[in-house]
């Protein structure tokens, strides 16, 4: 059967634009968008350090030349142990215009892992954010005997010891080389630049997968830079050096990285900050563009929410009236669809305040992706006067594949394609994607790569889903997240997990029965929210003893069978556990992605899912317990 093949709307904002380097974007950023406040680190003392985008021309071409000086090769590795932060975007740049492939390492990694990366991606050196990464960093060095240079971006190095053969230097002082190269020779940038191939590799980023070793995707600087062009300006008017954005997610991230990269493209001012500072920086800064994961906004919606719940007479009637009006919201209606002057006086009431104590009364776009995000939430916030758009990509396609935008938004979908990128969905129901996005490989895996990527040039993605009748992409889940009933019936679990997770009272869940007769979940509870309910219900138990509660487990009960309305009855879940826990990216039950890794759960779970299938009790009946 012929593929039916989306391409993007004649209403798209983006270009398909190719040939272009990633410094070519910095390039012409400073000619035809100069901007004094380009770059903005935050500093313990609460003030900021500014850097034009000129300043990071100069700086970029100092660090490229400085990497050349101390024995470095075009073509060669360097690895980033790295925050994300304004000398991150610095080492990027820096290594790219002296045509050096970049490594970033996810700091979340074991030891183990963080070797295998920097192994497996042949750096030959290292940059390192402060002294304690760096103290962290020598515990590991000594497994890296080709790692010989170490650069600290801020700080010093005194009191950490590495081993011999790793040469340590601070990032002022690579500079310094840098410059005096630059005034011996005052054409080697633009000679660097004159090098460069849009198709030349630009970075190795490991994807983290849910089983196995990590994959060094291959990115060239076309794969990046087209990507760039086509998905940033479908998230509304660039008004270029008036655009404020606060930047708190982790560039060892395609996502992340990807939008820095068009931000500098268009020279809007960049200030980064952190998970802890978040919030003090959106009040600070009051960005007009800002991009998040679902989670974040999920974990603002539950407070906002608590709030209201726990509001008496008639500002808990008026919070409850408006959070149900916001909820109506219908994203592909200009007016959302609901009345006017009801919309009008909500937000007058609640809506505006609520900007103003986020610290987004500026915002014109908030851009989410790496998650599936609720449609009640993208419903919401675009009430709230906060618009969420949703996109779609993996890293494997740098990343973006489709995109929701102000003006052609749906709740529950990802988008439409952006620019030069086409999209199919197979007959088995997985998305096939093709375009300038799509990576070179898997690095030194051509095995894995043949598996991904046809001779047709589309891109096998993984994930199962559908477009709606007016050419808006849903995902539905993940190839392999699907599993089999023994009664022959196929479950995709996400539906159900995201209804689940729906309740503020449910942090994570998770959705078993690989061929077992029905399907069960392991749910983690929001053990922030829970006590809150508790004492409202008159429950004044604490901790595991909590979750054992009946009124407690009546309520999960009574989530579930919620969650359970509408699913075909083989995929609804008849027995759970609670687990006084959550997966994380340290205790190895999430990727650095924030994927859930299935297997691990099933493992580490593997007592309490047994029990839910061999407990001699009625399955009409949902059964709670601490795992």
């Amino acid at each position: 059967m012929a593929l039916q093949i989306h391409t993007a709307p004649p209403t798209t904002t983006g270009e398909v634009v190719l040939g272009k380097t990633i410094p070519q974007l910095l390039d012409t950023a400073v000619e035809q968008y100069p901007n004094p406040r380009a770059f903005n680190q935050p500093q313990p003392d609460g003030s900021w350090v500014t850097w034009s985008n000129a300043e990071m021309q100069d700086a970029a071409d100092e660090v490229a030349l400085g990497l050349l000086a101390n024995g470095l090769e075009r073509g060669d590795h360097v690895a980033f142990f790295m925050n994300s932060d304004m000398y991150f975007v610095l080492a990027d740049l820096g290594t790219l215009v002296a045509g050096i492939v970049n490594v970033p390492l996810y700091t979340t990694y074991a030891p183990d892992n963080l070797v295998f990366v920097a192994t497996h991606g042949e750096a030959k050196a290292m940059f390192v954010s402060n002294p304690e990464m760096l103290a962290n960093f020598a515990t590991w060095a000594g497994d890296l005997p080709d790692v010989t240079l170490a650069i600290l971006a801020e700080g010093s190095g005194d009191g950490v010891t590495l081993p011999d053969h790793v040469r340590l230097m601070t990032l002022d002082e690579l500079r310094q080389q840098g410059r005096a190269a630059r005034d011996e020779a005052p054409n080697r940038p633009d000679e660097l630049r004159d090098q460069i191939e849009a198709t030349d590799l630009a970075t190795l980023i490991y994807t983290s997968g849910t089983t196995g070793q990590p994959k060094g995707v291959m990115l060239t600087h076309q794969n990046i830079s087209s990507n760039v062009l086509a998905g940033l300006p479908t998230l509304g008017a660039l008004k270029n050096q008036e655009e404020s954005i606060l930047t708190f997610l982790p560039m060892t991230h395609i996502f992340a990285r990807t939008l820095t990269i068009g931000h500098v493209a268009w020279g809007q001012s960049l200030y980064f900050t952190d998970p802890d500072r978040l919030v003090a920086h959106l009040a600070e800064v009051q960005p007009t563009m800002f991009s998040t994961v679902p989670r974040v906004l999920e974990k603002v919606y539950d407070k906002v929410s608590l709030g209201v719940a726990e509001a008496s007479g008639l500002k808990h009637k008026i919070g409850t009236w408006a959070l149900a009006l916001a909820k109506q919201w219908d994203l592909a209606k200009m007016d959302g669809g609901v009345s006017g002057w009801q919309h009008a006086l909500a937000d007058k009431l609640v809506y505006s305040k609520l900007r103003e104590k986020l610290g987004l009364t500026r915002v014109k776009t908030v851009a989410t992706g790496g998650a599936a995000l609720r449609a009640d939430l993208a419903q919401s916030f675009t009430a709230f006067g906060v618009p969420i758009v949703q996109g779609y990509g993996l890293t494997e396609t740098s990343p973006i594949i489709t995109m929701n935008t102000p003006t052609e938004n749906r709740a529950g979908t990802v988008g439409q394609p952006i620019a030069g990128v086409e999209v199919a969905i197979a007959e088995d129901g997985e998305i096939l994607s093709r375009g300038p996005n799509i990576m070179v490989g898997y690095y030194k895996a051509q095995d894995k790569t043949d598996e991904v990527i046809d001779s047709d040039g589309w891109f096998h993605t993984g994930d199962i889903g559908e477009f709606t009748p007016d050419g808006f992409l849903k995902i539905t889940d993940r190839k392999k997240a699907l599993f089999k009933l023994s009664t022959g019936k196929y479950v995709i679990p996400q539906p159900i997990e995201n209804a689940l997770t729906e309740s503020a009272l449910i942090e994570q869940a998770v959705v078993v029965g690989n061929s077992q007769k029905f399907c069960t979940a392991l749910i983690f509870p929001n053990m922030e929210q829970l006590p809150i309910w508790a004492s409202n219900h008159g429950v004044t138990k604490t901790g595991e003893a909590l979750l054992k509660d009946p009124a407690v487990q009546a309520e999960f009960e009574r989530l579930v069978a919620e969650a359970n309305q509408g699913m075909d009855h083989w995929s609804q879940v008849q027995r759970f556990r609670l687990v006084p826990e959550l997966m994380t990216v340290e205790n190895e039950l999430l990727t650095p992605t924030m994927k859930v890794k299935r297997g691990a759960v099933n493992k580490a779970y593997t007592d309490s899912i047994d029990t839910m299938y061999t407990a001699s009790v009625d399955t009409s009946k949902h059964v709670a317990a601490v795992a």
